[in-house]
């Protein structure tokens, strides 16, 4: 009898450490919002229903770095190829990096620079893709966001790549040779 109330003590004691240790989870992820310090950054979009990713239990999202890391870079390298970066959607930018740094290899551009970053000791940036600028661009003050233009990853066509202007949500492309500023961001 007394290894039954034991077990039972046992199991109840067991059953009540999980819920408030899941309780605990759920406390944190309700507090994370836009604008909060977070993971190397600042928060600047939460995934809603129908964001790829998306999942109504935990919170995922796009950090952006606190401050600029080029206010003048080229998108390439000096080298014209299609690259073959043409995702434009949220959670793309990532890929789309890949696909840049794979095609242009080593040098000062704009990827390669968000992709070298390390910021609290996170060293899984990139730059970002079209749509995932466009979530950045539309609180500009929040992030310190210059009014001019920034590059995505996006590439449009072998000679030209998307970019935005601070506070814009349309897309523009132009030569990848021009200079325009390079925000790093992350998905958590």
């Amino acid at each position: 009898m007394k290894s039954k109330i034991c077990f039972s003590s046992l199991l109840i004691s067991c059953i009540a450490v999980l819920v408030l240790i899941n309780s605990c989870k759920k406390s944190d992820s309700n507090q994370l919002t836009i604008g909060k310090s977070y993971q190397g950054g600042i928060i600047v979009y939460i995934l809603q229903p129908g964001d790829s990713g998306y999942n109504a239990t935990v919170s995922h999202g796009l950090i952006a770095a606190p401050s600029d890391q080029s206010d003048s870079i080229r998108w390439d390298n000096g080298t014209i190829t299609l690259t073959g970066a043409t995702g434009t959607s949220i959670g793309t930018g990532k890929s789309n990096t890949a696909l840049i740094i794979a095609s242009q290899g080593p040098g000062n551009y704009a990827a390669n620079i968000c992709a070298a970053l390390t910021l609290g000791g996170y060293t899984d940036w990139y730059l970002p893709s079209a749509g995932e600028l466009e979530k950045l661009n539309a609180n500009p003050a929040l992030i310190g966001f210059a009014s001019t233009a920034y590059w995505s990853s996006t590439e449009y066509d072998i000679g030209d790549a998307d970019y935005s202007g601070s506070g814009s949500s349309t897309w523009f492309s132009d030569p990848k040779e021009y200079y325009f500023y390079v925000r790093a961001v992350r998905s958590f």
